[in-house]
């Protein structure tokens, strides 16, 4: 999966930063007390960390300090997927090791939390004020009688104010669910009544590429279809008075309260994410205390190499799972930026100043911002100072080839950069940053520890240089424990273990290379198999959007009943370009000269708009429906599109077609 070209490193990691990366002193202390390979880098302590993997998340859980109020009988109970017990007898609480720094009086007054909105004033939260704010909102929780699995919703953006309520809400033992204020009441519904979320923190409205949104129609909307709450927290980020029945947030954060962090067990339910949702409700995915701790310590304090002297900008909303993995950058002791406005505003630069002006160690975005600032033509490295940034991650879909050069050739020549892939399914990385070892061109550099990620023919056959389905073989601690409202578990079995029974299936393309590295084609559910060659919608998307014409692109196939198989490729044309015959056949022979003949679309349509799921990813499935007939209303749950009104192009398209 590699050309010529591209055989050479973009980048490697010199002698003293492999020295210094904490999975270096990760591997030689888990050599001298577990067992691990002293020699081979990162490939032998991969190898072991799945080989031996009750060793290794028990290194994982000694290196890290993991308070365990009660001790483990063992690591991995049952290895059956799904339902794999991790450290049963154990208990902890995540949000005690999220808050431990500030017991340190050297760390106390340093920042936890930067937060930086539109107009790029910076207010830090120091650690021992966000334990106090923690402390009081905790108590006031159990006052207004919220126990132990109890449901805490928030609808707010990626402010500080949204990391206490989570924290205490871990603290008491309930669990947190949230989203953020773009989502319309419906979208907001489809999700919180699922669960019953006995409290709701909430802001008035917020503020997106400089103007204010106001959110109390919304809010009073929630408040009568959501019977289960027993208390509505006002935040007044516009500046307006609570409305009628709601608590203020600055009285129930205002005491002094030492924070009383409630022992749970292992398995016990910390917060319930949501899936896109696109067909159908979303999925309510339930992670525990004990699995996201133990596999965020790992990922953020090895993978990502982050520390107390690290800042942590990951661009993201609460309607992400991303923004649960930033929070989770507490346990490392690292200073977390929260950026709370549009990614574009006023400029495409927007968020590598916030980068430059928080002096960002990693700085996480999407592969989509990489490439809308490289058709942009800007030059961070030389318009702003990025000299603190050490890592570049994107994720949300692959960093195509083009994003990699760029990056490398207008940030900084000696720039990790890191394209990683996991889910939020398991609010995590499957593969992707790894400190010590080169990147190439258009790869993640390698499986993450302690998963056994492997890319699979349909006959369950290991694949090395070949496309295959992304299975992972054995379990990971922040696979689900379950899902909301699926009692016998067969939602979650179907979601993941139908088509390989007892390994996970993600749903991704994936090519292992021969040295160790991933590729990821793009989603395997809307895979294009044209002439039984299969290929992957991103591979599409790479190739057409390197065109300065393109601003967009989707691409569908669909088996037709006369065992036909049409192919177009929608466009969203960038501002001033028109779809003529020469962009047609500039659009064609890009796919056939860097992909491949038989992928070559039978039509290229040009469209208003490319309809986006609330986190921004493309949508094709339901795309794919409503073109194979089926109506709007079965084809798509509208509470869960950026724009419904996009649908009605491709729903007219379908009517002209029969």
């Amino acid at each position: 999966m590699t050309s010529a070209a591209d055989e050479a490193p973009l980048w490697q990691p010199g002698p003293d930063r492999i020295a210094a990366a904490a999975v270096t002193r990760f591997q030689k202390w888990a050599a001298e007390h577990h067992g691990a390979p002293a020699e081979g880098g990162y490939a032998a302590l991969h190898r072991w960390s799945v080989d031996e993997l009750d060793t290794f998340w028990q290194a994982v859980a000694e290196w890290f300090d993991v308070r365990f109020s009660t001790p483990y009988e063992t690591v991995l109970g049952d290895r059956t997927m799904p339902g794999a017990q991790w450290f049963p007898g154990a208990t902890l609480n995540y949000a005690e090791h999220a808050l431990r720094t500030a017991e340190d009086p050297l760390r106390a007054d340093a920042p936890a939390l930067l937060h930086v909105d539109e107009t790029h004033t910076q207010i830090p939260t120091s650690w021992s004020e966000l334990r106090r704010r923690v402390g009081s909102l905790a108590a006031e929780l159990r006052a207004l009688g919220v126990t132990p699995g109890d449901r805490v919703s928030g609808y707010l953006p990626n402010i500080p104010e949204a990391v206490v309520a989570f924290l205490a809400t871990a603290a008491v033992g309930g669990v947190w669910t949230s989203c953020a204020p773009d989502f319309g009441a419906r979208s907001v519904l489809d999700r919180f009544q699922q669960v019953e979320p006995v409290v709701l923190f909430t802001v008035d409205g917020y503020r997106y590429g400089g103007k204010e949104h106001h959110r109390t129609d919304t809010v009073a909307e929630l408040r009568r279809e959501l019977p289960t709450l027993r208390a509505v927290v006002h935040i007044p980020l516009l500046g307006t008075e609570a409305p009628e029945g709601a608590l203020d947030w600055s009285a129930l954060t205002a005491g002094d309260t030492e924070p009383v962090f409630e022992q749970v067990p292992f398995d016990h339910p910390l917060w319930v994410l949501y899936s896109s949702g696109t067909t159908g409700l979303p999925k309510a995915i339930v992670q525990s205390q004990g699995g996201i701790l133990l596999e965020h310590f790992k990922q953020i304090g090895l993978h990502c190499d982050l520390g107390p002297e690290d800042r942590f900008f990951w661009y993201t909303s609460t309607g992400w799972m991303m923004w649960n993995f930033l929070v989770s950058g507490l346990l490392t002791g690292t200073t977390l930026v929260l950026y709370d406005g549009s990614p574009g505003y006023p400029d495409v630069s927007a968020q590598w100043r916030v980068a430059e002006q928080t002096g960002a160690t990693l700085f996480g975005t999407s592969a989509a911002y990489v490439m809308a600032c490289r058709k942009a033509g800007i030059h961070p490295g030389r318009d702003f100072d990025l000299s603190r940034i050490q890592c570049v991650a994107t994720t949300g879909s692959p960093l195509p080839p083009d994003g990699f050069r760029w990056l490398h050739d207008e940030v900084a020549d000696d720039l990790w950069i890191a394209s990683v892939s996991g889910g939020t399914d398991v609010c995590s990385c499957f593969a992707g940053a790894v400190p010590t070892l080169s990147v190439h061109i258009g790869e993640l550099q390698a499986p993450a520890l302690g998963t056994d990620l492997q890319s699979w023919d349909p006959a369950g056959n290991a694949l090395t240089g070949e496309v295959g389905e992304l299975v992972v073989t054995k379990p990971m601690p922040s696979m689900p424990i379950h899902f909301w409202n699926d009692p016998d578990g067969s939602r979650y079995h179907d979601s993941y273990f139908d088509m390989y029974p007892g390994v996970w299936r993600h749903g991704d393309w994936i090519t292992i290379t021969d040295r160790g590295s991933v590729v990821i084609h793009g989603r395997s559910d809307s895979t294009l198999n044209r002439q039984g060659v299969r290929m992957g919608s991103a591979d599409i998307y790479e190739a057409v959007e390197r065109l300065p014409e393109i601003r967009e692109s989707l691409v569908i196939g669909l088996e037709e009943p006369d065992g036909g198989y049409w192919m177009p490729l929608f466009v969203h044309l960038a501002e001033g370009a028109t779809l003529d015959d020469e962009l047609r056949h500039s659009i064609k022979r890009t796919i056939r000269e860097n992909l491949s003949p038989r992928h070559v679309p039978d039509e290229v349509i040009e469209v208003p708009g490319i309809p986006h799921t609330l986190t921004g990813k493309r949508i094709e499935v339901p795309v794919k429906r409503l073109l194979q007939g089926t109506a709007l209303a079965k084809a798509v749950n509208p509470g869960s599109i950026d724009n419904l009104e996009l649908l009605h192009f491709y729903e007219e398209l379908a009517h002209k077609r029969r």
